[in-house]
């Protein structure tokens, strides 16, 4: 049971570690006894509970910390239990009935319960030893009934003809009441309270620091189920429900959770929930809410995928690389300098090390080399259970290791056609991320529950963290997409940017499973093997069709481009029909480009030349090598861009190389 509850243990540390402190002001931990809620309305009201105004209240000021208790933090079912302080219309306002309102169904019977439950709640807290002057405003105001009579009359909420509240606009959606376009049915609005006193600067409520203090002291002490926690150890209040709402505002699914007596079977090991996990009622709140701060997009510290959550951080609150990122948004983009193709021969993978090591180390000096460190991965199969997909704790040194070896195997050069932000080429090297690894191997997401994708990233998550071999079959899979030419689309410049991204990382892929092998990521003319000459054999006839095309101005594909299908799978009698297809075009280039014909033709003679005389007419499946060989001559035949033709053979000496971590 020790090792089932780390994961709680390790959070509720993370909150004490990093609650309060001031670099996390601008996104705070949630209190204990709090949850969010996304408020439309808003409503002003005075010290004696006197109405004042109303807004509707905008998009980005909407997410409002509120009280909540454990059965409401994680309501659900027919009968949802109300907010202890700011909630839907439906509890608040008594006379929500009286304008046609409709209650949750499983208060049909008696459609009062809701209202009536959530008065009798603010009035015990209201007259404890622990209530505060606004309470007594906001249940002053409740008790007139007349919250929806004052909405519709400050226009916020629209009554129809017959005096019911106007559930829908049917309408141009653009000439809307602001109510209709922060929800599509007002009578399900979420309102939160701003009480104006003399004196005091923090009118809403949930701006009052002395109110949250109260909410939480005045919960504790109504908290009566004793027992040992098994996150502590100590004998303290146990916790009877846990929350939800991890993942998003909407999310229901628990971690922890049991049914009640009459649907729950122990299955003989336990008489009740309790026996088999007892957690502290602090406990769990400071974990959960701690987990709920870390997957917050805010922080850009959890890999997301549909349902799908994995989520790195150090108990320290320390900053730390996040290992599901690419690199270039793990580490960014440096514009290179220009540099001629002489130069460009170079061992990339050099400087792209150095710089990771750099990297890397600045992360060292910040981080101690036994700091803890948690990977832990979420997942729901239903709406209302979550489990933990995968889980690992790590010190600081292993983790950056991992970190660093990773981006190092599978490094290469990437090309994600344009940044949507910048709309300028984004081209880096370095690893992809899983989500795009998985994109590249099968394709597009093709359910909206990402099944494949999501099994994917978790296939991958110990080759990342644990420093495992990458599955064979998800490697092959990207190198028969790539091959596959054809079946990528283009955009309207003729660009083939989806396949020029699979290319990079199917590269990736293959030079991480193959490490022992040293592949560089730079041109090897020194690397005799069958399928990296045929690679470069392939790249050297593309690029003397290209620029013969380029010369008489089509931009019709390639016929190497077009065969690279069949040249993969039988590379010999398919090599012969291209370069017979290649007559022509050094035709047309002895005229217009004879120094650059001339260039080609040596190439060609010079891998030729390194073949033997069985690898050459050996006409077998190549393996995903031949890409590796075809990425590299491309690239040290045209650095940049091979698609497009200089005016002559000098300018194209100075092509700039578009690089990333260099």
């Amino acid at each position: 049971m020790g090792a089932a509850m780390s994961w709680i243990e390790k959070l509720y540390e993370t909150y004490d570690q990093c609650a309060g402190t001031p670099q996390f002001a601008s996104n705070p931990l949630l209190p204990i006894g709090h949850t969010t809620q996304q408020a439309h309305i808003e409503v002003v009201i005075d010290s004696h509970g006197g109405f004042r105004r109303a807004t509707v209240v905008s998009s980005e000021d909407r997410t409002t910390v509120v009280p909540c208790t454990e059965e409401s933090g994680g309501r659900s079912g027919m009968k949802p239990v109300s907010h202890p302080l700011c909630d839907k219309l439906q509890y608040l306002a008594r006379d929500f009935l009286d304008f046609g309102g409709e209650v949750t169904a499983g208060f049909v019977k008696d459609p009062h319960e809701p209202h009536r439950a959530y008065v009798n709640g603010l009035s015990a807290w209201a007259s404890s030893s622990y209530g505060h002057p606004k309470l007594n405003s906001i249940l002053a105001y409740v008790r007139k009934g007349q919250v929806v009579h004052d909405l519709i009359r400050a226009g916020i909420l629209l009554a129809d003809a017959s005096g019911r509240l106007l559930k829908e606009w049917g309408g141009d959606k653009r000439a809307a009441p602001p109510v209709f376009k922060v929800i599509a049915n007002p009578e399900g609005s979420f309102v939160r309270w701003r009480v104006e006193t003399p004196g005091d600067p923090s009118s809403g409520t949930w701006q009052d620091r002395d109110l949250v203090k109260s909410w939480i002291a005045y919960y504790a002490s109504r908290q009566s189920k004793q027992g040992v926690c098994m996150v502590t150890g100590e004998h303290t209040t146990l916790a009877e429900q846990h929350p939800a709402k991890l993942r998003n505002a909407g999310d229901k699914a628990k971690l922890i959770s049991s049914n009640d007596s009459s649907g729950y079977t122990f299955r003989g090991r336990f008489l009740d929930a309790d026996e088999a996990c007892g957690v502290g009622f602090e406990v769990t709140q400071k974990a959960h809410n701690a987990l709920r701060w870390l997957i917050d997009p805010k922080r850009k510290q959890a890999f997301r995928n549909g349902d799908q959550v994995i989520v790195s951080w150090a108990v320290s609150g320390r900053n730390i690389p996040d290992p599901f990122a690419n690199s270039f948004e793990l580490f960014g983009i440096e514009a290179p300098p220009e540099v001629p193709p002489e130069e460009y021969q170079g061992d990339a993978g050099q400087a792209f090390g150095n710089r990771l090591s750099k990297l890397i180390a600045g992360y060292r000096a910040a981080l101690g080399s036994m700091d803890g460190i948690v990977v832990m991965g979420l997942d729901s199969a239903t709406l209302g259970r979550m489990g933990i997909t995968f889980y690992r704790e790590l010190t600081g040194s292993e983790f950056l290791d991992r970190v660093q070896a990773w981006h190092e195997a599978c490094a290469w050069h990437q090309d994600y056609g344009k940044d949507p932000e910048s709309k300028k080429a984004l081209r880096f090297i370095g690893v992809p991320s899983p989500k795009d690894i998985a994109e590249a191997a099968f394709g597009p997401p093709r359910d909206k529950k990402q099944k494949l994708h999501k099994a994917t990233a978790e296939r991958l998550l110990p080759c990342i963290i644990d420093g495992r071999p990458l599955p064979r079959d998800l490697m092959e899979s990207g190198v028969r997409r790539t091959c596959n030419r054809a079946a990528f689309e283009k955009d309207r410049n003729g660009r083939e940017w989806e396949w020029e991204r699979n290319l990079g990382i199917t590269c990736a892929l293959f030079r991480g499973f193959f490490r022992e092998r040293g592949y560089d990521m730079t041109l090897e003319t020194d690397r005799t093997s069958r399928d990296y000459l045929y690679g470069r054999l392939l790249a050297i006839g593309e690029r003397i069709e290209r620029v013969a095309l380029n010369v008489a101005d089509e931009k019709r594909d390639t016929n190497a481009a077009r065969l690279m299908q069949r040249f993969a799978d039988r590379p010999a009698s398919t090599w012969r029909s291209i370069e017979l297809a290649l007559a022509p075009y050094k035709t047309r280039l002895r005229a217009k480009r004879p120094a650059f014909l001339h260039k080609m033709e040596e190439r060609l003679d010079e891998v030729i030349s390194a073949f033997t005389q069985e690898d050459f007419v050996d006409d077998r499946k190549l393996s995903g090598e031949f890409l590796l060989g075809y990425h590299c001559e491309r690239r040290a035949l045209r650095p940049g861009d091979a698609d497009t033709l200089e005016p002559n053979e000098e300018t194209a000496d100075k092509r700039t190389v578009e690089g990333g971590i260099s």
